[in-house]
């Protein structure tokens, strides 16, 4: 059995639609010039925009987000299928503000919390990572984490040096690809590839 850890935004939600219908609006509404080109991880990157820009998107829509938007279909279902087949569930993200030590870092832990709750996204433990300017290897080997499921390119190509990772497929992460990524397209896609590299012991 192993220890599964598993990212939030853009693993149990698609972070990456929302992002493309909200900035689409957000500078409709504020007269920003933009052009979609190639799909990026960062927002700013993709529309063609400042990184200022994006902050003040996400200073707008991330509490909406965070508390709004649902979990991908079936996520529920399948962790807690992983569950009854024995193994451990590690939630690890690196949320924008979780890791601040104020009350707003508070509140974002807090709204987590909830939206894992009122999903019915089961675990063992909840891990906030320590920025999203900083790898996530650091926990996962401090965890003993066999695997982790994610959607950012650079967390992939880091941490599958350490351990195989469920790349759970996006337009910004199709160049990621090595012997221990295996890509994923929805989460019973997930539950398929989990049940070989289990019984392999890969």
């Amino acid at each position: 059995m192993m220890r599964i850890g598993i990212d939030i935004d853009g693993v149990l939600t698609n972070v990456e639609q929302f992002s493309i219908d909200y900035f689409s609006k957000y500078c409709f509404e504020n007269n920003i010039e933009y052009n979609i080109g190639e799909s990026h991880y960062n927002i700013s990157e993709t529309f063609g925009v400042s990184s200022k820009q994006e902050d003040d998107f996400w200073d707008k829509y991330l509490e909406f987000y965070a508390v709004n938007e649902k979990a991908r279909p079936f996520a529920s279902e399948v962790i807690k299928k992983l569950k009854k087949d024995g193994h451990e569930i590690y939630i690890v993200t690196a949320r924008w503000l979780t890791n601040r030590d104020d009350s707003i870092g508070e509140n974002m832990r807090k709204i987590v919390k909830k939206w894992l709750l009122e999903n019915e996204i089961i675990y063992d433990k909840l891990i906030f990572s320590k920025g999203l300017k900083e790898k996530k290897h650091q926990e996962v080997i401090e965890n003993k984490i066999d695997l982790m499921i994610e959607d950012n390119p650079s967390n992939i190509n880091e941490l599958s040096r350490i351990v195989p990772v469920i790349c759970y497929d996006t337009t910004y992460n199709k160049n990621c690809s090595n012997n221990k990524i295996f890509r994923c397209y929805s989460w019973y896609d997930i539950y398929r590839k989990l049940k070989e590299i289990s019984n392999n012991d890969i």
